[in-house]
């Protein structure tokens, strides 16, 4: 009966991303919705940016095991970073009336940084679609008690979340998040509801025997590494996700600027505080049978969620339960199967095909999309690492080699390609060569291990410090020495895009759709 309600409500989903569709006649409709999202519907696909797999089954089992100290990346970074980059996205970045950030990284530099960072951005996406993916076959796995193997259930739910994201693009990726957010959140409390009742003493006991086990202290030990460590982890995910092509597409497909801004802090902050209820279902589960989930936390905890839900509730909570989970990670997993796609067929494919018309633009959108699945879904399969992992390790190359480059040339005047390419390339090698040679022992000795170890200063971070430098110098020297003038500031490309809009309002006929 349970499987049958999954398959119905897969099949219903597909159904809706489809039909919206129909709406996609260009592509910025295909990437951005046409910009025309109302508040209620950017809000939830805000929220829906990070409310995926990681939310549900990674920070929860992370939760139990580490407490509040080993989910700082997520939900503090990541809400953070949602309301950091809404800020900036719809106050520096919406009037420019652009597709991606790749565009940004071209109309402030030039086509080298642009295709360099969307490269990076791109990659970043590996991980983090690919943990989607592996939670969609675990779910299979979990419903169909086993008949389904982990590895078909993945290529089973990349199929179907390929099929509407394919076809609809931005717009059944807002459509389903407005829909799949109600479910999500509508189950998760009833779950949450139904598991406290189970505990002697209910929500109160629960939380009281988190606290006395330790699972809410935030803060780390008073040693400096591991303080550094920490705020590493919180600063990778809060500042490396905010160069994002999806959190990028899901503010700027607002109608307005202001519309985006309020969506983006409302939606940030349901997103804080509902990551606490799967947090919450999960720790329950180690007070209902200590033995069972004790052993569960010991060999694979992303189990502990799905086994609780499946052995200590009723039929209505389980179909609530993984409709809830599927329409977290369906609306996770196509957004940001789309970002990259749309990325790479914008910024690398389009620049060798200048004069490509809309109608084979929006076609090559759709191609890549496809590719970019299938490369995931190999990755997924041959991954050993957990779901949290993956999205932890995600956004460290964004942080290295796109972050700096993104600030500067928004929030500084003097910033130039030069600069810009030297942030690039010194913060992507810095951050490479001593994760290989460092942390990953191929040299260095005890002392750089020690110092920039795991439990060291994170590497990604200097990549972060190095790629400052490199802003700074490759900007300022060129213009001391040679008199260089700067790049196109942001006010300038602002006034450009809004005189540019003007135009196309004023004379229609030359410029169609």
């Amino acid at each position: 009966m349970l499987l049958w309600f999954v398959i119905l409500y897969l099949m219903v989903s597909v159904g809706i991303g489809l039909f919206a569709a129909t709406r996609v006649h260009s592509a910025k409709d295909f990437a951005v919705a046409g910009r025309s999202l109302p508040l209620p519907v950017v809000t939830a696909t805000v929220f829906a940016t990070w409310f995926g797999a990681e939310a549900v089954f990674g920070v929860s089992a992370t939760f139990v095991k580490d407490g509040l100290t080993g989910v700082v990346a997520d939900p503090f970074g990541s809400s953070m970073c949602l309301i950091i980059a809404g800020i900036l996205f719809s106050r520096y970045l919406y009037r420019l009336n652009i597709l991606t950030l790749g565009d940004f990284y071209r109309m402030r530099y030039n086509r080298v940084v642009e295709v360099l960072t969307t490269i990076c951005i791109v990659a970043s996406y590996l991980g983090w679609v690919a943990a989607q993916i592996k939670a969609l076959g675990l779910i299979f796995y979990v419903v169909t008690d086993g008949a389904v193997s982990q590895e078909t259930g993945m290529i089973l739910g990349a199929a179907i979340v390929l099929t509407y994201t394919t076809f609809g693009g931005m717009f059944s990726v807002a459509i389903l998040d407005f829909v799949q957010m109600a479910v999500s959140m509508g189950g998760l409390l009833f779950i949450a509801w139904i598991v406290s009742g189970k505990v002697d003493g209910g929500t109160s006991a629960i939380v009281s025997h988190a606290s006395d086990a330790g699972k809410l202290k935030f803060f780390p030990e008073m040693d400096p590494l591991k303080w550094i460590a920490f705020l590493g982890a919180w600063v990778t995910m809060m500042l490396g996700s905010i160069p994002q092509q999806d959190v990028f597409q899901r503010v700027t497909s607002a109608k307005s600027a202001n519309i985006a801004l309020w969506g983006s802090l409302i939606g940030a902050s349901i997103y804080f505080c509902f990551t606490f209820v799967p947090m919450f279902i999960a720790y329950s589960a180690t007070l209902i049978d200590p033995e069972m989930f004790g052993k569960l936390l010991e060999e694979d905890t992303q189990l502990v969620l799905p086994t609780l839900v499946l052995q200590h509730t009723p039929l209505v909570a389980q179909v609530l339960f993984f409709g809830a989970v599927l329409s977290a990670i369906m609306s996770c997993s196509s957004a940001t199967l789309l970002a990259p796609s749309v990325s790479f067929a914008e910024n690398v494919i389009k620049g060798f095909w200048p004069r490509m018309g809309d109608h084979h633009f929006l076609w090559v959108m759709r191609a890549t999309l496809v590719g970019f699945a299938c490369l995931v879904l190999a990755f997924a399969l041959n991954s050993e690492s957990s779901i949290f992992e993956m999205v932890e390790n995600a956004y460290k190359v964004t942080l290295a080699g796109a972050f700096v480059p993104l600030i500067g040339g928004i929030l500084w005047k003097r910033a130039t390609s030069q600069g810009a390419l030297a942030a690039i390339f010194g913060g992507l090698l810095s951050w490479i060569l001593v994760e290989v040679l460092v942390v990953g022992g191929a040299g260095g000795g005890e002392y750089a291990y020690a110092l920039v170890g795991e439990e060291g200063i994170p590497p990604q971070l200097i990549g972060l410090a190095v790629s400052a430098v490199g802003m700074v110098a490759g900007s300022l020297l060129p213009q001391w020495v040679g008199h260089k003038v700067p790049g196109r500031p942001l006010h300038e490309l602002q006034h450009h895009a809004a005189m540019e809009t003007h135009h196309i309002t004023e004379h229609p006929r030359h410029h169609p759709r």
